[in-house]
């Protein structure tokens, strides 16, 4: 089986103007009766990507991924693969391979007659299917399971089985339906840095579709925000935590304190906000203009404040608050502090100090305090 290794600290063909994506959806549709599932998406995904299709259920992704197999057929529009237009094409005729959330492995086959199973229907001969076989199981370190049947491996195990018989058919693209879903939270955790590893060393197009934000953080080279059957935003985990599109993206992916305001004055470098809920105006770092006097949203995380008893130094945003709550989960805190308004901000510390030298305790009165750079303007 031949392998490829990705070079993911510098694989960006999604910035290069001349890159032609693999994989394009062209004002994709999809209805049930009345009930639109998926609503114009215009979307490219390139080779060797390991990109995620990402939110709530009923979002729409798990739809615009049974399209892209040939299990829907789109209502309006247009998906290529490789610049052929399949969108009429039937799944077993398109050059994509489905591991279910199932996993549906053939319970009275081994390992080995699994993984063989589709190749064996391809007609390859027994020589090269062995080859393949062996290759794929040794790659998900499956090699010593290849006589046992489904039902004598872990959850784990079966989904390495699933990951090897996709592969072994050498797709150009890998469908993934929430494939860690059903594997407990530390063997999850593991097998996530397992399968980008896998995906780099064979250089096959992975789409997943997930409802957890940290998989697909932790996962994807980029991510497409779903949100009632449209594309919110996509980007890499970075642009799509750090300069969410939307107030949606922002408040979906990982927690946000979300202000309300109107935007005070407009210079070279900072933009002004007035928030009534802070009694305060606050600066943000210049991301674009945005015209004096619009209502927007100001978004900062929670790790990017500071919670202190001291006043913030000069050119930092600040305002007074009271410790309301205290959420204590090892390696960090995180506090809830009662503004004057009545407002609540969540505020994440790093536990650098033993709890018994924590400074910090209920009804404290605290300045809160985070820098200009920190906070993200959205229109939308």
């Amino acid at each position: 089986m031949t392998q490829t290794v990705a070079q993911r600290p510098t694989f960006s063909p999604w910035t290069d103007p001349e890159s032609v994506p693999l994989i394009r959806f062209e004002g994709v549709s999809k209805r049930f009766g009345d009930f639109v599932a998926v609503d114009q998406v215009d979307l490219s995904i390139h080779a060797g990507e390991f990109f995620s299709l990402l939110g709530a259920s009923g979002c729409g992704k798990t739809t615009l991924l049974r399209m892209l197999a040939g299990f829907e057929t789109p209502t309006s529009g247009r998906i290529f693969i490789d610049g052929t237009d399949v969108s009429a094409i039937p799944p077993y005729e398109r050059p994509v391979n489905m591991m279910f959330q199932s996993y549906a492995l053939f319970p009275h086959m081994t390992v080995e007659q699994n993984v063989a199973f589709g190749l064996k229907q391809d007609g390859l001969p027994k020589a090269q299917i062995r080859e393949k076989v062996r290759d794929v199981l040794d790659l998900v370190q499956m090699s010593r399971f290849g006589g046992r049947k489904p039902h004598q491996l872990s959850g784990g195990q079966r989904q390495r089985v699933a990951l090897a018989r996709c592969l072994a058919k050498e797709p150009k693209v890998l469908l993934l339906d929430e494939p860690l879903a059903a594997l407990d939270r530390q063997l999850r955790e593991r097998t996530q840095l397992e399968l980008v590893g896998i995906q780099e060393r064979v250089g096959i197009t992975f789409v997943m579709v997930t409802h957890d934000q940290g998989e697909a953080m932790t996962m994807s080279s980029r991510i497409a925000v779903m949100n009632s059957g449209c594309l919110e935003q996509v980007g890499t985990p970075v642009e799509i935590y750090e300069y969410p599109g939307t107030r949606f993206v922002a408040d979906f992916i990982g927690a946000a304190n979300m202000f309300e305001g109107v935007v005070a004055s407009d210079s070279d470098d900072l933009l002004v906000v007035t928030c009534p809920e802070l009694e305060s105006d606050l600066t943000i770092s210049h991301g674009g203009s945005v015209p004096v006097g619009a209502p927007v949203t100001v978004m900062v995380r929670p790790e990017k404040m500071v919670v202190q008893r001291d006043r913030p130094s000069e050119g930092m945003n600040g305002v007074k608050g009271i410790v309301a709550d205290i959420a204590y989960l090892g390696d960090v805190s995180i506090y809830h502090i009662s503004l004057p308004s009545g407002r609540r901000v969540e505020v994440l510390r790093t536990n650098l100090r033993h709890t018994g030298e924590q400074e910090l305790t209920w009804e404290d009165e605290v300045h809160l305090a985070w820098h200009p750079a920190n906070a993200m303007v959205l229109t939308r």
